[in-house]
């Protein structure tokens, strides 16, 4: 299975996703009034002041408390890597690559920062700690059986994003304990204000974002994938999370009409190649209006699949209005 129903949010997206499934056949057709997101209210530019702090309850109600404001910082999943980097701060170690992307440090700066072995799944917990941090965080399904190994060594802090308001309002809860206030506000305002100007002229195309490997692969929706959220507010996005359990068929992709679509390639093992290049050789790919009019993206996945933080959400918003309109 390729994508985590909400409370996973793509763990793997990259090890394991688990989710609404997008297969070649199978589940029956849904109206588009079952499966149709809700509309979504305009976006708020006015920023609220960011408080410094070292005890406090973060946006999923996670009580996190320190001694002192972290000087080091472990980050084991993406969006830590983004919100760092939105508040001006290098992690000191990382299990990602977003960071060598050239809107974040750059290969040559992201080729300093150490990396966590282990990978995205089992990062080791003794290679964690020979960092000596202040400050670990991880993905709550993924990570957070990490948790007693680190108590008492460091504080360990279990993030889960669904939405761009969760990264949002991580991005503020870091920001308060590193004492990043002005640098979190910042970062903040631009990229709501980015959200707002696109939502203002809305594309009235279909869009998609699918992601995987292979032939089978899924459908990224608003209820528990932080890119996604974004798309009800700037095209035409008709896709509702049906669990762990549900799917849509090619036929039912077909029959949206897709204008648009946007592909994220995940690379397992010795898995190569471009995911829409693999789905060429099934006859019903081609029928997708999106694929006959050439308007099939192929798009960084650690950027639009992994990053879910604010920098990596303001590039989505480049890439994705530049394409929708």
């Amino acid at each position: 299975m390729l994508r985590a129903p909400s409370r996973s949010v793509r763990s793997w997206l990259t090890a394991a996703l688990v989710g609404s499934v997008l297969v070649g056949c199978g589940s029956p057709a849904a109206t588009p009034a079952e499966d149709e997101a809700k509309p979504t209210a305009r976006t708020e530019v006015t920023v609220e002041p960011i408080k410094a702090a070292t005890d406090l309850t973060d946006v999923n109600g996670v009580r996190i408390t320190l001694e002192k404001k972290p000087q080091r910082i472990v980050c084991l999943f993406a969006l830590c890597d983004d919100i760092l980097t939105e508040l001006g701060i290098v992690p000191t170690a990382t299990n990602n690559a977003l960071l060598a992307h050239p809107g974040f440090l750059g290969k040559d700066k992201a080729a300093k920062v150490p990396v966590v072995p282990g990978g995205f799944i089992a990062p080791e917990v003794e290679a964690i700690l020979s960092h000596k941090p202040d400050l670990v965080i991880g993905l709550g399904d993924t990570h957070g059986k990490l948790a007693p190994a680190l108590k008492g060594a460091t504080t360990f802090w279990a993030m889960q994003p669904e939405t761009w308001e969760d990264s949002v309002g991580y991005l503020r809860d870091t920001a308060a304990l590193t004492g990043r206030t002005a640098e979190g506000e910042k970062a903040e305002r631009t990229f709501r204000t980015k959200l707002a100007e696109a939502e203002r002229t809305p594309s009235d195309k279909t869009a998609l974002i699918i992601y995987g490997s292979d032939e089978n692969f899924g459908v990224a929706t608003p209820e528990g994938d932080v890119t996604a959220s974004l798309f009800p507010k700037i095209a035409d996005y008709p896709w509702k999370s049906r669990g762990v359990e549900g799917s849509y068929s090619l036929e039912e992709i077909l029959a949206r009409d897709v204008d648009v679509l946007f592909v994220e390639t995940m690379s397992f093992g010795d898995a190569d190649g471009k995911l829409s290049e693999k789905l060429a050789k099934n006859p019903l790919w081609s029928k997708i209006p999106a694929v006959k009019n050439g308007d099939v993206h192929e798009v960084n996945p650690e950027v639009w699949a992994k990053g879910r933080g604010t920098r990596s959400l303001g590039i989505v918003l480049d890439e994705a209005t530049a394409a929708l309109r």
